[in-house]
């Protein structure tokens, strides 16, 4: 599905992106992957992070092997971790495998397994064993490895589901790019992607990190850019870089969440605002034109919600008044008989040729009134809404006050992947959108932070956004904000073939 042309102005909103909570510092972090419940991470040195909501953070329990960039993968009953480390000066290195049957250190499952080595480098061969990234292609069920770093080649290699290993540890890796480590593939309709991060790395806030992407119909190459250069000869389009006060992107992580609705972890090598930590972030993975764009997390402002499918905005029910007030049906200065009154040889207005204004800036009922209109003022136009709940409906977007809504995190309120909960409001006002037992929409008179005036803002993949409150009343499954017609919007379950649950949010 191709991008609405509102993504470029929503994506680039100056507000500063939003961080995770609690502790979420780690350097190297490896694919997030749920267990019963929780996602887990493991980073460079035995770093865990454990997240029941993928918003807050904590420290998890170390492995019993700890190392390098390490990637993790469940592939049937198991977790399969994989490990560098040095072996002696670099680029002597190995990868090693560990694996459990639950990641949860309270289950008996939780027992890790050493396995052995599953690739390595001599130090004189063109290669560093180090940075694995596991696929598990959803085609035919086959497990592929790639690693290394700048000392030489990305290069792939087959393994073993049922064992993790090598499927023929004498077949020779396939080398698939240059100048990059912390490699990983990814597969989407019919392609196979490989994403790695080219600059330098471990300088804090002056380190170069970038991921840059190639893509190939074969698992084993060629991975070619945007522009056709084989990621073999140095090619690679750049896919994500430093962003305000977060300096150095890599070890990009797929996390899909269902169809139509995906994103993507990796760590920044220096978050200023945390003293240039290198620290875990989670944001949204969109797709244009067959390639990955790397999304930004929603940020708080003021914004009309326009349904995708009808083009008409979100608006409380209230009577709306014009900005700038009603016209009067009557000419202006120097306006000639039958003024206004659209009469035959006068135009609309009257005055001017072809019913502009008149010579010397006369006015007329469309010339308007020479000066810019100011915004409206809610305190005055809401002078005559009522005082308690108010329902919504869609209209077009004419700039009125009832059609803006503020949108802003909540603290203390919890998350979800890689973002908190939201509350919506008119602008201006502490009258909050809410969800009904019944599955529609309500404007409480005033935000209270209960479970259904909370909203989850997801960014689908086709750059669009996904409205869900927290919670509806008496109902355990999620609903989405909907547009019934051009004129109703309602709750449903999100249906990701339909343009019903898709909203665009602008600038107002």
């Amino acid at each position: 599905m191709k991008l609405p042309a509102a993504l470029g102005l929503l994506m680039a909103l100056n507000a500063p992106a939003l961080a995770l909570e609690g502790e979420f510092r780690i350097h190297d972090p490896s694919t997030l992957v749920p267990c019963e419940g929780t996602f887990y991470t493991y980073g460079t040195g035995g770093t865990c992070l454990v997240s029941e909501d993928g918003w807050t953070w904590r420290r998890g329990a170390t492995p019993p092997r700890r190392g390098m960039a390490p990637d993790l993968i469940h592939v049937g009953d198991r977790y399969l971790l994989y490990v560098a480390r040095n072996v002696g000066a670099q680029p002597r290195a190995d990868i090693n495998l560990v694996w459990t049957r639950s990641l949860d250190t309270n289950s008996p499952d939780c027992k890790w397994e050493e396995a052995g080595v599953v690739a390595s480098s001599d130090g004189i061969e063109d290669c560093n064993a180090i940075d694995p990234g596991l696929l598990l292609d959803p085609t035919d069920g086959r497990l592929w490895m790639v690693y290394g770093s700048y000392f030489g080649f990305i290069r792939l290699v087959e393994l073993d589901p049922k064992s993790g290993l090598r499927t023929d540890p004498q077949a020779a890796p396939v080398n698939l790019a240059i100048n990059c480590e912390a490699a990983i593939l990814i597969h989407e309709a019919g392609w196979y992607y490989l994403l790695a991060t080219h600059g330098s790395c471990c300088r804090g806030a002056d380190s170069g990190y970038n991921i840059r992407m190639g893509r190939s119909r074969k698992v084993t190459g060629p991975y070619l850019d945007q522009e056709g250069v084989d990621m073999l000869q140095g090619g690679g389009t750049l896919f994500a870089g430093s962003s305000g006060r977060l300096i150095g992107p890599g070890h990009f992580g797929r996390i899909p969440l269902g169809p139509g609705f995906e994103k993507y972890s990796c760590h920044y090598e220096a978050d200023l605002d945390l003293g240039g930590a290198s620290v875990l972030d989670i944001r949204p993975l969109l797709w244009k034109d067959g390639w990955p764009v790397a999304g930004e997390n929603f940020r708080d402002g003021t914004y009309r919600i326009e349904s995708v499918r009808t083009g008409t905005a979100l608006e409380l029910a209230v009577e709306g008044m014009p900005v700038g007030g009603r016209r009067e049906r009557r000419g202006g200065p120097g306006a000639g008989p039958g003024s206004g009154t659209g009469g035959a040889g006068t135009g609309a207005g009257g005055g001017g040729p072809g019913g502009g204004p008149p010579p010397g800036g006369g006015g007329g009922f469309f010339a308007g009134t020479g000066r810019p209109i100011p915004d409206q003022d809610v305190a005055q136009v809401s002078t005559n809404w009522p005082s308690a709940e108010i329902s919504t409906r869609m209209a077009n977007y004419l700039s009125q006050a009832q059609q803006k809504w503020s949108i802003t995190a909540v603290t203390n309120a919890g998350g979800y992947l890689g973002s908190p909960y939201f509350k919506i409001t008119v602008a201006h006002t502490d009258r909050a959108l809410a969800a009904t037992a019944e599955g529609e929409l309500t404007v409480v008179p005033a935000f209270t932070g209960a479970p259904d005036q909370l909203w989850r803002i997801d960014a689908l993949t086709d750059g669009t956004w996904r409205l869900q409150p927290k919670s509806v009343p008496g109902r355990q499954e999620p609903f989405a904000l909907s547009a019934i017609g051009a004129s109703f919007a309602t709750l449903s379950k999100f249906d990701p073939a339909s343009t019903r649950h898709r909203w665009i949010l602008k600038a107002p």
